[in-house]
């Protein structure tokens, strides 16, 4: 039972690299080399390899759906967000491009293409590290954050432009969408909080916009990822996403071992892999000069650039559908910049105490609205929090001060 080899292997490999600190993913792609490494000595069923293909590509949809259903625009108009993901895009593809020709051999256009998936940075480690260290929803956290989903969506635009496939003449029809929002609102109201909210999701990720794309001649990615952006607005989809996120990463699974049943890393892997390892310190200087370029202060912009110094698994997603030649060093690639990465990003704070003096200098005079300090005027008190605690203790200084100066907030 091929099935019983993928589980067994991915979840041993996947605990052994967690308990030494590195994300699951790494041992996901292991497993999946040393399953192909098998099949030199064991004979593996002819359509195992098909299988696991389908539901690598069933995750996939699944992730950029729930990529989707937390897409706000609101978050992604920001001018460090846009500036810093675009900007770093468009440096690092054009520097890589032709570093990528003359050390691999490999047509300009096919350097193009490598450049491009080695710019993206990982939405699941950088995610899972601010996550660990309850920093998402810092400054620099939401910074991090909502440049990878402009990395993302720059990820999807050349899927789309490099893809073989011809749009129909229906494929116009898709700009019609945003009209159906209200049905697929009232769809979710009554849906309820069960499995029939969870087969909601996967009707609309993987049937109406994988295969509702894939018939118009469209990325099934790009309709996956329309359909939970047009549910994005609705008060229950965080709910819907974490009904999914289960799912989504255990079929996610099967992507990562994709990737290392195809074929076992060769020379090419291997000098792809040192050369963008030793280029990971470039691309987080990168964006630490950017970030201050915007305004941000030493600190938030090198805890940013620090959780984006790595290479992503939308750049395998990339390598999958235009370039699946390259899939397996790419895969190599990554999973190396993870093993640098991942234990960087644990003592990020450590770090930035040993570099501030050398950082500080390059900050701007004028810092981020977010970042500009608060004045409190002439107040010699502050209660944070008028809990039970505060009230109490607001109550005792107004009995002292005969309630002069005091404003509760």
């Amino acid at each position: 039972m091929l099935e019983a080899v993928w589980i067994a292997c991915a979840f041993t490999l996947g605990l052994s690299v967690r308990s030494v600190g590195l994300p699951p993913l790494v041992g996901y792609l292991v497993a999946g080399f040393a399953i192909s490494g098998l099949g030199y000595f064991f004979p593996l069923p002819e359509n195992g390899y098909e299988i696991i293909s389908h539901l690598a590509h069933l995750g996939v949809l699944l992730l950029l759906f729930t990529v989707g259903l937390k897409l706000r625009l609101s978050n992604l108009m920001q001018s460090e967000v846009i500036g810093g993901g675009v900007v770093h895009f468009v440096l690092s593809a054009g520097l890589l491009t032709p570093a990528m020709f003359m050390l691999l051999e490999v047509t300009w256009y096919e350097a193009m293409l490598l450049a491009i998936a080695l710019s993206f940075s990982s939405t699941v480690l950088a995610a899972k590290v601010l996550d660990s260290k309850r920093e998402l929803r810092a400054f620099h956290g939401r910074v991090a954050i909502g440049i990878l989903v402009v990395q993302d969506l720059i990820a999807l635009l050349v899927i789309s432009l490099a893809g073989s496939s011809v749009p129909s003449i229906w494929a116009p029809l898709v700009l019609g969408l945003p009209l159906l929002r209200p049905l697929l609102f009232k769809l979710l109201d009554v849906c309820g909080h069960d499995e029939l909210m969870v087969l909601l999701g996967l009707l609309l990720s993987l049937v109406v916009g994988g295969m509702g794309f894939e018939m118009l001649g469209l990325s099934s990615e790009l309709g996956a990822l329309v359909f939970g952006v047009l549910l994005a607005k609705h008060r229950r989809a965080t709910e819907l996403s974490n009904s999914l996120w289960g799912i989504k990463e255990v079929i996610l699974v099967g992507f990562f071992l994709q990737i290392g049943m195809s074929g076992l890393p060769g020379v090419d892997a291997i000098i792809l892999a040192t050369v963008a390892s030793v280029l990971l310190v470039l691309k987080g200087l990168g964006f630490f000069l950017l970030l201050v370029l915007f305004k941000l202060r030493a600190r938030s912009a090198f805890l940013s650039g620090l959780a984006l110094t790595n290479y992503s698994e939308f750049g395998l997603i990339v390598a999958a559908a235009v370039l699946p030649g390259w899939l397996v060093p790419l895969a190599l690639t990554v999973a190396v910049s993870f093993v640098i990465s991942a234990p960087l990003n644990r003592i990020a704070h450590p770090l930035y105490e040993k570099l501030s003096r050398r950082l500080l200098p390059l900050e701007r005079n004028t810092h981020h609205t977010d970042q500009q300090p608060v004045s409190l005027g002439d107040a010699e008190v502050l209660i944070i929090g008028m809990g039970r605690t505060g009230t109490a203790a607001y109550d005792q200084l107004r009995g002292q001060t005969g309630g002069a100066r005091l404003r509760p907030s």
